[in-house]
């Protein structure tokens, strides 16, 4: 049993899983990839998702460390961004590959 900020994983593959996957959190890092954004801005490039998903996901990415936070709150409104941690920079070959992979589909497999 692997033991990783106090949560247990059978396996390595079941770490990696249990911190990117579900249907948004690598959506989310994949689009943080490019450029710090807004939390409105990470609601247009995912506009099926619903707001108290993201706001869930985006809660976990930050709690395992794959994300900051950042709030500016010198005037209203209040504006908060996120960006990728040097820890989750670590993902990017991992996370481009899973890009590159659905462009392989798309391209090969596609109706």
């Amino acid at each position: 049993m692997l033991k990783f900020k106090g949560k247990e994983y059978p396996c390595c593959a079941s770490l990696t899983m249990g911190m990117i996957g579900g249907k948004w959190k690598t959506v989310i890092l994949f689009h943080l990839l490019k450029e710090t954004l807004r939390y409105s801005e990470l609601r247009k490039e995912m506009p099926t998702v619903t707001e108290r998903t993201l706001s869930l996901q985006l809660k976990a990415l930050e709690e395992d460390g794959l994300i900051n936070r950042k709030v500016y709150t010198s005037k209203p409104p209040l504006k908060v961004e996120y960006s990728l941690t040097d820890f989750g920079k670590t993902l990017t070959p991992l996370i481009e590959s899973i890009a590159s992979w659905g462009d392989f589909v798309l391209e090969n497999y596609s109706d």
